[in-house]
This record gives C-alpha cells, structure tokens and sequence, in this order.
C-alpha cells in the first residue's frame, strides 16, 4: 500500500463499481479536450458549434465552452523505485523531465515535483518550472514500486488547484509490484475529477517494442502488460502513453505533451441522472479529427473512496 510522506481493459471503461471516488455534486460537468489532425498536430481554432458531447449515448448542450491559451499547472510524478536503476532509466527519466520543464515555457506555467517507490513524496511544491530542473538530479532509485497508488493521490492534489489547464505527468518504466489499486480504478478516479494523466514510458531501446505493442518481439512480457495496462489508464483521462528511449524521442514527447497541455479546449455541461457512472464520448464535426478528453464522469453523491 502506498503511503504518503509529507515534503486493463482495450475496449471499455472502468467498472462504475469499482470506481475510488471522493468528490461532491457539481453544477457542472467539465471536461477538457484536446484535438488533433491525422498527422498529429495540434488543432487550435475550433468553436463551441464543432464539438458534440455524447452522455451515456445522449447529446447534452455544451453551456459553457472556452478555447484560449492558458498556463499550466502540472505535477511531475517520477518513478525513483528500484526497478529505475536498471539499464539507464532513471538518467532518461531525468532528462525527459528536465526536457518538460523547459516546454513549459508560457507566463504563469506552474510545476510541483513528485517522487514515490512505495512512498509519495513531494519534493517541491508549485513553482515556475525554470526553477526547479535540477532538482531531478538527487533522485536515487530504491525500493518497491506503487505506481497506480501514486498516480492516484497525486491527482487527487491537482484536482483541489484552481489552473484550468492540468494534468498529471507520470515517468516511469511502467512496472508496479505494491499498489493497493488497479490502473483501472486510477483511470476511472482521475476522468471523473478530469485530471488528464500523460503516462511516459522511459525504457531501454531493448524494451521499447513490447512498451509500444510490437507484436512478436523477443522482450519480457511483463512490459507489454505493463503497456496496455497504462495505456488505458492514460486513455480514459484524457491523456496517452509515450514511450521515450532516446534524446531525440524524450525532447518531441514532452514539447507535444506541453503543447497540448497549452491549448485545451475546455467544455462543461449539466450532469444528468441517474447518479453513478456516466461514460461520456466527444467528438468533432470532422471526423478525421482526434480527440482526446476523459471517458466518464461519476454523477449524484459521493461514495468514500476505497
């Protein structure tokens, strides 16, 4: 279990009855999304009449819709558990988080730094990311590994922030081995708060093809699980796995995750009945758009989160 020190399922959402839940009744469902072109990049200028919003397969009105560049308030989660000493990936890990800071270049950007093995620590509280890279260089791996606990609470953190434009981004090499929750359970708790979790995979060039769903590829099976499980989570909140080998590999993913983080569009709606969960699916009237926004809401009173 995962405690905290001061300082997969392809094809469907989580089970509702499985759902770790903690928030109250809202006025408003919010939700944001982010819209890409078939070649991946970022679609900036679309309006309030482009989206639809399907609720348990029901169109809803979009009553509130906004569409600006905003700042970011992002908690780096680092995986420093002793699986990270292997083959390089705490270095990687290290550079792909110094790589972020540096994307998160926009006036009013805000980063809090957070390390776990079975333990969530927090290393440095909200600050303006140029401040606080070489703060990655003291982590040392050791220990078990409680990555869907971490991921968890530390969502649960950014969810009390005020920043319209947050997330969750997770270093890791994707192995758990002592958490108390499923990546199934994490993905449901942070799309029902609509924290996006970006999930970076940092692992050897041995181990990519299996993290990346390669079929047939000679590497321990234990990554490929690892890579479904966490690709999911990503998924239903509204974010995505990216794996990360390379220099050149950490410096794209962490100049489009920022990107992204940058220019989400922000949606909000009525909750409708009944309570529990409400699997939800946004679109854009272009079909050869994607979109990526969280995969439900958990609608009437609150149950204590398990």
């Amino acid at each position: 279990m995962l405690t905290v020190a001061t300082g997969s399922l392809r094809a469907a959402p989580p089970s509702p009855s499985d759902l770790p839940t903690f928030s109250a009744d809202v006025d408003l469902v919010t939700v944001s999304a982010v819209v890409r072109d078939p070649r991946g990049r970022p679609v900036t200028d679309l309006k309030r009449t482009d989206f639809t919003v399907f609720d348990r397969g029901r169109l809803r009105y979009i009553q509130e819709f906004r569409a600006d560049v905003a700042p970011a308030g992002v908690a780096v989660l680092v995986d420093t558990s002793g699986s990270m000493e292997l083959a390089g990936k705490i270095g990687r890990a290290r550079t792909a988080a110094a790589d972020l800071m540096t994307d998160l270049a926009q006036p009013g950007d805000e980063a809090a730094i957070y390390a776990f093995d079975t333990e969530l620590r927090e290393v440095q509280p909200f600050a303006a990311p140029h401040a606080i890279g070489a703060i990655f260089d003291g982590f040392r791996p050791y220990g078990a590994t409680s990555l869907y606990d971490a991921i968890a609470e530390t969502a649960r953190r950014v969810a009390a922030r005020p920043d319209p434009h947050r997330a969750v981004i997770v270093f890791t090499d994707g192995l758990d081995n002592a958490s108390r929750l499923t990546a199934a359970e994490v993905s449901g708790l942070a799309s029902a708060i609509d924290v996006p979790v970006y999930v970076v995979a940092v692992v050897s060039p041995l181990d990519r093809g299996a993290m990346r769903g390669q079929k047939g590829a000679d590497i321990n099976g234990l990554y490929a699980t690892a890579a479904d499980a966490l690709s999911d989570l990503a998924r239903w909140t509204g974010g995505y796995l990216a794996v990360v080998s390379s220099p050149e590999e950490s410096q794209a993913a962490m100049a489009r995750i920022a990107g992204e983080l940058h220019h989400q569009y922000l949606l909000a709606f009525e909750p409708s009945e009944p309570p529990g969960w409400h699997p939800l699916v946004v679109q854009t009237a272009n079909s050869r758009l994607i979109v990526h926004a969280r995969g439900g809401y958990m609608a009437g009173p609150a149950r204590p989160a398990r």
